[in-house]
């Protein structure tokens, strides 16, 4: 009778599988496929011809090389600033870890256009903050961060989080006892850093490298806020630009720019891959005390210095908002007679544009969540259970749609779903669109945490279920979903906090009454209402920070890693 229910409870299984791995395949490779395809035939046949033709204009080969100056110089400074931090946050005994993790965290949470609008406000003859404080340049003096170097700057700052995470799990799994062991053997000071945690955190450190590369490879908001007006084209805005500017006429012009984004970013993934794959350190896991090495006097210096850096990236850019905010125009000093909430009135409850981006943010950014929430967890389980060539290939396939950038994903969503097969219906131009190309972006996001988490655990107990009778929805309920919860829940977070901000898939593919939170700041920018702009950025940062604040303050009473940034 056992045997009889295991192989007909294994049977639903396999079924399940496949269906939730047909829906999983479509979601997050048919787009990339379609992409290729259109890139490489013509007229309905195989043809390399519309490569030559593409690579050769002077303005393709212009946006690969600032493409890679700013991402790859941008990764630089990511890597100096978060391995620095993590560094001193992991290995030493600095006060009030949790405060700094947890501020470090939020540059990640904005959204890059808000990055690149709140430190244009600091900056720059046009300056409200620096014309109040009476140091603003003179009138006629460039804006110095509408250039490259500005371009790279806050790639480094907005990505720097990446590293200091990724890096950070990594300094944490290294025992005390290691570097104890050490020392005794006569390492001292910069030997003990460099000859024992160095090689134990070189593939924390690839892997944090090669995920900021590619994430600032594919950044739009910045490149197109400082690029644009300096005429300073990257792959991304120069996609934006032609489908802006022609529409869908040069999909397949721009599925091969898309396909070079996608290839860079790949290359720069499977380098990290190499690397990775040489080392030949390992840990048997954190079963101590981690590392705490004493600064002494150096301590409160210390301290100063990381709260000063944390200030001058975080604090500082947020004045610059407020203070835009509140002043009539653009470049009025902040003073008693200036002082109007005028912007936020008009952003928050006149224009009907922001409350349908709040409206469609949100259900966006929850509903996905949701949505691969249900998806991922059975899937994860049933392909642990039943391993078979396909779900292998779908699993080493699956971080693509994240890894690369979202603008080569929106011409991916396009190509598929701008004409629906057998029928004449279209969903570009729509909401569901942009949910679909959501669930296509973060689906690894969630997979990936709930995958690690049922990987540890002890097959027995679900098989223990099914010999007493539990079907399959109640062994999902009952035994999955509450041991993968924590999991499932530090992806969903992580999905909510990103996609209720996210530009750069929706910038190709919002249209009159589908615009997003990220949609209207551009917008508002670029058309020159800088207030309104700020006034409804700086109500973003507010909620961002509110939402996480709210986490934080209910972090104990979840189970451990529930929270992304305490794990």
């Amino acid at each position: 009778m056992h045997q009889a229910l295991r192989n007909g409870g294994s049977r639903s299984e396999t079924r399940l599988l496949s269906a939730i791995l047909v829906i999983a395949i479509g979601l997050t490779l048919a787009p990339v496929l379609r992409l290729f395809v259109e890139g490489v035939t013509q007229d309905g046949a195989p043809s390399l011809a519309l490569f030559d033709t593409v690579l050769a204009q002077p303005a393709t080969l212009s946006a690969l090389k600032h493409s890679l100056i700013t991402a790859g110089a941008g990764t630089l400074v990511s890597l100096l600033l978060g391995a620095g931090f993590a560094f001193l946050v992991a290995l030493t005994d600095l006060r009030a870890k949790p405060a700094l993790v947890f501020c470090l965290m939020i540059p990640m949470m904005i959204p890059p256009q808000i990055t690149a609008l709140s430190w244009t406000q600091i900056m720059g003859p046009s300056s409200v903050l620096l014309k109040t404080l009476g140091i603003a340049p003179p009138l006629g003096a460039p804006q110095p961060l509408y250039s490259a170097e500005g371009i790279i700057l806050l790639l480094g700052l907005q990505h720097m989080s990446i590293n200091f995470l990724t890096l950070r799990a990594g300094l944490r799994a290294i025992p005390q006892e290691v570097v104890e062991a050490a020392r005794i053997s006569g390492a001292r000071g910069l030997r003990t850093w460099w000859q024992v945690v160095m090689p134990l955190t070189l593939p924390s450190l690839a892997a944090g490298t090669a995920i900021t590369f590619v994430t600032a490879l594919g950044n739009f908001g910045i490149p197109a806020m400082l690029g644009i007006p300096a005429g300073y084209v990257t792959l991304p805005t120069l996609v934006y630009q032609k489908l802006a500017g022609m529409g869908t006429t040069v999909l397949a012009e721009v599925s091969v720019l898309a396909m070079l984004i996608g290839a860079v970013a790949v290359i720069g993934i499977l380098i990290q891959r190499f690397f990775q794959s040489r080392q030949r350190v390992y840990l048997v896991g954190s079963t101590s005390r981690p590392l705490a090495i004493p600064l002494g006097a150096a301590r409160l210096p210390v301290e100063i210095l990381l709260w000063a850096v944390v200030f001058a990236i975080l604090v500082l850019p947020l004045f610059g908002l407020i203070a835009t905010s509140l002043v009539p125009a653009y470049g009025v000093p902040l003073r008693l007679d200036t002082v109007t909430l005028a912007a936020w009135q008009e952003v928050l409850f006149r224009q009907p544009a922001t409350t349908r981006a709040f409206v469609n943010s949100f259900g966006l950014a929850s509903g996905a969540a949701l949505t691969l929430m249900l998806i991922c967890l059975p899937l994860a389980w049933l392909m642990e259970r039943h391993p078979t060539r396909l779900s292998r290939l779908f699993d080493s396939l699956l971080d693509l749609p994240y890894a690369l950038p979202g603008v080569v994903l929106s011409i991916a969503m396009i190509l598929l779903l701008i004409k629906l097969p057998f029928t004449e219906a279209t969903l570009y131009g729509t909401i569901w669109i942009i949910f679909l190309a959501y669930l296509a972006r973060f689906f690894a996001v969630m997979f990936r945490p709930v995958q690690a988490s049922l990987k540890q655990l002890d097959p027995a107990m679900a098989e223990a279920a099914q010999s007493v009778g539990a079907g399959l929805t109640q062994r999902l309920r009952d035994v999955i979903l509450p041991l993968s919860a924590p999991a499932a829940a530090a992806g969903a977070i992580l999905v909510f906090l990103t996609a209720f901000n996210e530009l750069t898939v929706s910038a190709l593919l919002w249209s009159s009454g589908t615009e997003t939170l990220g949609v209207v700041i551009f917008n508002l920018d670029d058309s020159g209402e800088t207030a309104m702009a700020s006034a409804l950025a700086m109500t973003i940062v507010l909620v961002v920070m509110a939402l996480m604040g709210l986490i934080q303050i209910f972090a104990r009473r979840f189970p451990k890693g529930v929270v992304p940034w305490q794990t």
